[in-house]
Formats: C-alpha cells, structure tokens, sequence
C-alpha cells in the first residue's frame, strides 16, 4: 500500500494547500470512513465541476491545482481526494474510464465532436478492507442544472453515476474502464485523448476551448 499512501506528482498529498484543505475538512472523527465521506462532499462542493477546463499542461492535473483555481474537470477534482485522503493516512488511487453522457449539451458534443467523454476519472479509496470507489466531480449546483440527482457517497458503497436523471431518462453510462492507478499515467492519459480528439492537441485548440468556455458560461 505505500505507493498508494505516498505523494504523487499529480496526487500531490503533501502540497501545503492540500494539507490544509484535507485538515479542515476530514472531520473530528478518527474513523476513515467517517473522514473519507466528509473529505468526498468538501471537494464535491469547493471544486466546480468544469470540463472545458481541459488543458495540455500537466500541471493542471494536480489536485492543488484544482484548489487553486476553484474549478476543474472530473481528473483533477478525483487527484484532489485521493490526495487529502493519503494525507489521512487513507490509501488511495485513481480510475479511468470511458463514458457516455446522454444529458450533454449539444453543443458540448459538437465541440468534442463526440458524445463519448474519455478518461473519465474517479477516486478508489481502501475502506474496511476493501477498495470503494467515489466520483466527486459533480458538484450539486451542476446536477440541479440538470436535473440529475447529486452522488452521494457513504464510504461503504460505491459511488459512480446516476445512470438515470429525475424524469428517467438515461443519465451516463460507463464504456471503457482503463483501470486503478498510483498517480494519473500522463503519457498513456494525453495520448489517448489526442487519439479520440485530434482537434483538441492542433494548433487551434486554445481558441477552440475558449469557445467551450463561454458556453459553459451560456449554460
């Protein structure tokens, strides 16, 4: 379990923003459980979720980073929790997947020229003996948005995605599961994403995402 209790580069446990921020919000229990649900909703709700925050740089994979900037994408937000939970003495990790979201903007989908959002992450942490999957990504102001009920996490169950909205309608679904890593795996990560979207890694793809930015602001 070392490698899963120990800083990463992109899970960056010791950075003194995430110690502080894992500090303030595991809790006055001493139970891991206890603490890794109370650290799930502090990062659910302090990050907003933001996908058009996409960026070639590698240092925006970092869980500070996404403190820092109070607003990231699904990889980011799961580096944030895996990192205040290592700091707790909570071994943890990160999941990739590949997913399709039916609730999409049109817009989105235009844009990503594509309705499969890949490297889809999320956070394991070890609980009671067992690895537990959580997903903070979705901040509860978004699922309102949406109409899709904010994922709750018990520390018990795993927490991945509604795969249905309010009115029933499908939700999310998962496609490709890249498996549980000790730190986000950038080359295979970034590669992977210049393959199913070229036109993000081209020369126009800062205008692109500025575009994407502004409609997120529109939404």
């Amino acid at each position: 379990m070392h490698e899963y209790l120990s800083p990463g580069r992109f899970i960056d446990s010791d950075h003194p923003a995430v110690v502080e921020f894992a500090e303030r919000y595991r809790g006055n229990s001493r139970d891991p459980v206890e603490q890794a649900v109370s650290l799930y909703y502090a990062v659910r709700e302090a990050v907003r979720y933001n996908p058009y925050t996409f960026s070639r740089d590698p240092a925006t994979l970092r869980g500070s980073y996404a403190l820092a900037t109070g607003e990231s994408y699904c990889v980011p937000k799961a580096t944030l929790l895996a990192g205040c939970a290592r700091h707790c003495g909570i071994a943890a990790r990160i999941g990739l997947a590949d997913v399709r979201n039916h609730l999409s903007t049109p817009r989105l989908i235009e844009l990503l020229k594509s309705d499969v959002f890949a490297m889809h992450g999320y956070t394991e942490l070890y609980l009671q003996g067992r690895w537990v999957k959580a997903t903070p990504a979705f901040n509860q102001k978004l699922c309102e948005l949406f109409d899709v009920p904010a994922l709750e996490f018990d520390g018990i169950n795993d927490s991945v995605f509604h795969p249905f909205n309010r009115q029933g309608q499908q939700s999310m679904e998962y496609l490709v599961d890249h498996g549980q890593f000790a730190d986000v795996p950038e080359v295979f990560f970034f590669e992977y994403l210049e393959k199913l979207y070229p036109h993000l890694f081209n020369d126009q793809s800062p205008a692109l995402l500025g575009d994407m930015q502004s409609d997120l602001s529109r939404a």
